[in-house]
């Protein structure tokens, strides 16, 4: 079983992804729903919430930081 912060970078670098890509859709850009995903992803692995927000504190935070910095990968990528 994979520990929390093994399950978030896990799941951050499967589940976010910039808004478009190579001209199709990209993954959804909505915070909450990410966060739920994740939190309900987690629980099928035995980690709480809380365990999550003990290694990257605000759970929110920590996903709209990294799908801003999708976003401005992709962004740049297309310059």
């Amino acid at each position: 079983m994979p520990t929390a912060r093994e399950y978030v970078d896990f799941w951050v670098e499967n589940s976010i992804h910039a808004a478009e890509q190579f001209g199709t859709p990209g993954a959804s850009q909505n915070v909450d729903e990410l966060v739920g995903r994740l939190i309900e992803g987690a629980k099928g692995q035995g980690i709480s919430q809380e365990a999550m927000e003990a290694e990257v504190d605000d759970l929110r935070g920590f996903i709209r930081s990294k799908l801003a910095a999708a976003n401005r990968v992709e962004h740049d990528r297309r310059k």
